[in-house]
């Protein structure tokens, strides 16, 4: 059977006085985190974590955040990242579903939890997880973890152990259930195409509430190596902190890649010691592959597709395909080959597989594929039909089965990185009065490499300014996922003989100006 918790124990019994995390002047070896991960358990036990019950976290990157993704598990319980963008209805929405019992939080966001902590239902502790003055109602990280450290419960395989929530198409985030066997297996499965070895130091920038550093987490305790944490990512402090603590491994998303290889200052910075570069979240233009390898001719780059229902990599592009001439050229725009251990298939909407070059929604099978939606049983059996889990995007598999991705069937934008369902935004825009139709796209953007555009018709004799709107959506939804642009129009928003909204009409004037 599975278990994280297996983990981090061979991580001590091969690697026990190597680093394991260090962050800013807090630093510990693989035999002093173990020892941490068992009094954090007992903590967690002491504030009434049962078995299958679930702690939520929000919070930026630490050494602490890495803490919690294996204390709760030992504890018997069930993890939760929280985005740290979400606005605090989104907050209410994901802890109230969760039920989650215990919050941690840290200094940035105890001000935000105080506007909404009336309305969580099931939240009845919080844990302060900062140094400093410790916030009224707070339990303290160093009270929690001052006591002896418990055995591991034992929890393994089937069992659920992280619960991640999704954008959802229909307006409604959807929390995936994830269970020890996902996470470790996908854990094993992209280790066996990554050249990651013992003791290799590896840099958390990208955020830790995503699925996809929580992987990163799980592969750097594979081979017990050292984890480094800045808070979250910018170019400067990310060059510096490869060069200081000669980073060798780092994940990265195409937006953070590109603002950090045209950095004018980056030829300041030793970068030597990078060995990998793993990317994922939306495609990389072929301009900033370019890039990247002329800036960093010596770094592996390693392309991952997947979503959070698969735990969550199904391919990778390998290094030997980014390039652009020789027999092993014309693959870089695909997401790669699938991950050993798991069935990949394109499927017709009648559910057989379709030939090679032939457009179709992506599915899979494989022991990385989710349990299910939480509290949402129709929906995971729209998703999981005879074993098959439906992406929901479109796309072919060559005659060598690189996967290209043609359409996101969901209609999703991908803005540095970051998930926006359309639908949740046109949920948030609809609630304006003075809107009659809108329809939400993803156009073109220098830095972000896509950014969330709404196109508007008022109701007859209403006005509404671009800044109005704007500042409606951020009272319901993230910052994130609000319009960065809006266009009024006075004519009705193209429809389809369905009676659907035509949006591949809306998006034709800006697809001139994506880049390749």
């Amino acid at each position: 059977m599975f278990s994280l918790t297996q983990i981090i124990r061979r991580a001590n019994q091969i690697n026990s006085n190597g680093i394991a995390t260090h962050d800013g002047e807090r630093r510990q070896t693989w035999r002093e985190l173990l020892d941490k991960v068992g009094r954090f358990a007992r903590g967690l036990r002491r504030l009434n974590l049962g078995d299958g019950d679930c702690a939520a976290i929000l919070a930026l990157n630490s050494d602490r955040y890495f803490e919690f993704l294996f204390s709760v598990p030992w504890a018997g319980g069930i993890f939760q990242p929280i985005n740290t963008r979400l606005a605090g209805p989104e907050i209410v929405y994901w802890l109230n579903d969760s039920e989650a019992e215990i919050l941690f939080v840290d200094s940035n966001f105890t001000s935000l939890i105080a506007t909404i902590k009336r309305e969580l239902i099931h939240v009845k502790q919080f844990v302060f997880i900062d140094e400093g003055e410790i916030p009224d109602g707070y339990t303290s990280y160093s009270d929690l973890i001052d006591c002896d450290p418990i055995e591991d419960r034992g929890r393994q395989g089937d069992d659920i152990v992280g619960l991640y929530y999704t954008g959802g198409t229909t307006g409604r985030s959807k929390g995936v259930m994830i269970s020890h066997t996902n996470f470790a297996v996908n854990a094993i499965q992209t280790l066996s195409l990554l050249d990651f070895r013992r003791a290799d130091r590896f840099l958390h920038v990208a955020p830790m509430f995503h699925i996809a550093d929580a992987i990163l987490c799980m592969m750097s305790a594979t081979v017990a190596g050292a984890n480094y944490f800045k808070p979250g990512f910018e170019p400067l402090s990310t060059l510096a902190a490869i060069e200081e603590y000669k980073i060798q491994q780092i994940l990265l998303v195409p937006t953070m890649i590109n603002m950090t290889v045209n950095h004018p200052e980056i030829t300041n910075f030793d970068l030597t010691s990078l060995k990998t570069v793993v990317y994922g979240a939306s495609p990389m233009p072929e301009s900033v592959i370019k890039k990247t390898i002329e800036v960093l001719p010596d770094v592996d780059l390693f392309q991952a597709y997947g979503q959070t229902e698969t735990s969550p990599i199904i391919t990778l592009l390998q290094p030997e395909r980014h390039v652009f001439e020789g027999p092993l050229a014309g693959k870089t725009k695909s997401a790669g080959q699938c991950v050993p251990g798991i069935d990949l298939a394109i499927m017709a909407e009648d559910g057989q597989v379709v030939a090679v070059g032939v457009v179709g929604e992506i599915c899979m099978r494989g022991p990385n594929m989710m349990p299910g939606y939480q509290n949402l049983i129709e929906q995971t059996k729209k998703t999981i039909v005879e074993g098959w889990l439906h992406t929901g995007d479109g796309g072919y598999l060559d005659e060598d089965g690189f996967l290209f991705i043609v359409d996101r069937v969901k209609d999703m934008i991908i803005s540095g990185g970051e998930n926006v369902y359309s639908a949740e935004v046109e949920n948030a825009i609809y609630q304006h009065p003075a809107v009659n139709q809108c329809a939400v796209i993803g156009i073109p953007h220098e830095k972000w490499l896509e950014q969330v555009h709404a196109i508007v018709v008022l109701h007859e004799g209403q006005e509404l300014s671009e800044k109005q709107l704007i500042d409606h959506c951020k009272s319901l939804i993230a910052n994130y996922k609000c319009p960065r642009s809006v266009a009024f129009q006075t004519e009705p928003l193209p429809l389809s003989g369905a009676g659907k909204i035509l949006k591949t009409e809306l998006r034709k004037p800006y697809q001139s100006k994506r880049k390749e």
